[in-house]
């Protein structure tokens, strides 16, 4: 039916199910809906079932019996995961039209014994948009809660941070361009606009909650890959707000479809049934 989706990992495509259909609902969602709705996107049994397991290990869902199945809910971990893409999404938007000139600056040397922290921290920078300008020297083109970024690790003592700008010699595009890897990011979102122009080739699905939630789970990717560097310094032709304008399109007009199509397929509790615990 579908498609390629080997750039979207099969924990990025739950993440935008449960990110869909259970985030703010109130509700459980039995795992044979879970599998269902992923085997509809083209995910094996095995692979999603892996995938699931993987997210309850590390504190994303919680498992609770109810008769002879088994619903998931959401924890206090995986709403903040959640609410985070909700804002990317739908509130932030990908121009940075409106940048003061201002970096935040986070320097770190992090001892060698505490390898796996480091490895940590870095997975946090990118995620809240940081770049690696060089050594153990980050920026970021926007404001960041650094303390909500270093919640839970060890090594944040090891940690400076400063807010800055940059005067001569040092420029903002040599900063730009030291940072971050602009072609990369430019060819992800032109990629998103031929994947999902009309009619391509490889998305040829009469299914609109699967082709919703494979396209939103790509877009989301994406967007956590962008830091929104300000738009006066990347190229006059930045595809960013086109893809923007492609999404937004699409998701609206296979909503009502999809959302039927979800009512239809998930099997759910409500959240305060203790009886399902």
């Amino acid at each position: 039916m579908m498609s390629d989706i080997s750039e979207v990992r099969p924990q990025a495509l739950l993440l935008t199910f449960f990110g869909g259909h259970v985030l703010g609902r109130g509700v459980r969602v039995a795992t044979g809906s879970v599998l269902e709705a992923l085997a509809r996107a083209g995910v094996a049994e095995p692979t999603a079932r892996s995938a699931l397991s993987r997210m309850a290990d590390h504190g994303l869902l919680r498992r609770h019996r109810r008769g002879r199945r088994v619903y998931l809910g959401l924890t206090p971990r995986s709403r903040e995961i959640l609410d985070d893409g909700e804002v990317r999404i739908w509130r932030i938007g990908v121009v940075n039209d409106r940048w003061d000139g201002n970096w935040t600056l986070l320097g770190f040397t992090v001892p060698e014994s505490q390898r796996r922290q480091r490895h940590l921290l870095r997975s946090r920078l990118m995620w809240a948009g940081f770049g690696r300008l060089q050594g153990g020297l980050w920026i970021a083109p926007s404001p960041v809660d650094v303390n909500g970024l270093l919640e839970g690790i060890e090594a944040a003592e090891h940690v400076k941070v400063f807010e800055a700008r940059a005067v001569a010699p040092t420029g903002v595009g040599d900063l730009v361009d030291g940072a971050w890897d602009i072609e990369a990011l430019a060819k992800t979102y032109h990629r998103f606009l031929e994947r999902w122009s009309p009619d391509p080739p490889e998305i040829r699905a009469d299914d609109a909650l699967v082709r919703q939630l494979l396209m939103t789970a790509e877009w989301l990717q994406i967007l956590r890959r962008d830091p929104r560097l300000p738009i006066r310094h990347l190229p006059a032709d930045w595809p960013a707000e086109r893809a923007q304008r492609l999404f937004l399109r699409l998701h609206a007009e296979w909503e009502p479809e999809a959302r039927t199509a979800a009512v239809a397929l998930l099997d759910t509790v409500p959240e305060l049934d203790e009886g399902a615990g």
